[in-house]
């Protein structure tokens, strides 16, 4: 092989090599900037308000922007997310998830949903960093309801472990499911730290003491 092209060469791989460091982080970052705008529009939807003791009780909070909901007699769902949990210093650093799950029926079409998710014990979550945790047989899920009050949202503890709100067609709604499946996404929560890290460190030791920028960002948005 000619001198010329073993350099150029060499030079293209050095230069990728560089860049595997940012690239590798570059879909958690922008996971994290969509679920910002995602949680401020939840939070700014016009005549709903998510009751506040619902946002000051809530144990963990998980937003899956851009769920992919597709079906054609079989149906099913894919997206990814952040998730974080409430501790005494405020919420830790995010961990990424996965959700999936699918359906059967006679159905056509597709829409992308975003889905913002309250857990208000953490039972659920710890089930997750266990193995992968499905609504409705690992923790009751029901539909998030609206208005500020307590009174808008009778004893929320009494009637289910997490609650739902989805956003399709540009408007949210309470939404319930049952069957679909949360995951750590581990090779994500690598990448986005930089090294192997354990999720219930980061959710509950304090295992990132200081989080990226966009994690910060997100993490400054919630209550």
């Amino acid at each position: 092989m000619p001198r010329v092209k073993t350099r150029v060469l060499l030079t293209t791989l050095m230069l990728a090599l560089l860049a595997m460091p940012a690239l590798a982080g570059e879909r958690q970052r922008i996971k994290l900037r969509t679920a910002v705008n995602v949680w401020k529009e939840l939070m700014g939807s016009p005549g709903k308000k998510v009751p506040t003791n619902l946002l000051e009780d809530a144990r963990c909070v998980a937003v899956i922007p851009g769920v992919i909901k597709g079906a054609f007699v079989w149906g099913g769902h894919r997206g990814k997310g952040v998730l974080t949990c409430r501790s005494s210093d405020g919420w830790s650093s995010p961990i990424f998830v996965n959700m999936t799950g699918g359906s059967f029926g006679l159905q056509i079409g597709g829409q992308s949903i975003d889905f913002v998710l309250f857990f208000v014990t953490d039972r659920g979550v710890r089930s997750l960093l266990k193995s992968e945790f499905t609504f409705g047989a690992d923790a009751s899920v029901a539909a998030g309801p609206f208005g500020r009050t307590a009174e808008a949202a009778t004893d929320l503890r009494l009637k289910a472990e997490i609650y739902s709100y989805g956003k399709a067609r540009g408007l949210f709604a309470g939404l319930s499911f049952q069957g679909a499946r949360l995951a750590v996404n581990q090779k994500w929560l690598n990448d986005y730290y930089g090294r192997r890290l354990w999720p219930e460190s980061v959710l509950f030791e304090d295992a990132v003491s200081s989080p990226p920028p966009e994690a910060k960002a997100f993490l400054a948005v919630l209550p």
